[in-house]
């Protein structure tokens, strides 16, 4: 003996049906948290900034250019 049972519900219907909690109160804060922590990095992603974080001091972009010299055989200007 074969017996199907189709369910129609929403899965809110099937999480309260089942005693499951519902956690989009939730997942909506931590989306939200997650977006700003994302916009603050995408700030900071600026090739400016990403310098000073680098090579912080006034000597930045001539260690800098010192580094890539290393991989290409030039010398750096002074």
């Amino acid at each position: 003996m074969k017996v199907t049972v189709n369910v129609d519900c929403t899965p809110e219907e099937a999480r309260a049906f089942l005693g499951l909690p519902d956690i989009k109160p939730m997942q909506d804060r931590m989306m939200q948290e997650m977006e700003a922590q994302l916009a603050a990095r995408l700030k900071a992603m600026s090739p400016d900034e990403m310098l000073r974080t680098w090579m912080p001091g006034n000597a930045g972009l001539e260690q800098m250019q010192a580094f890539f010299s290393q991989f290409t055989g030039a010398k750096p200007q002074k």
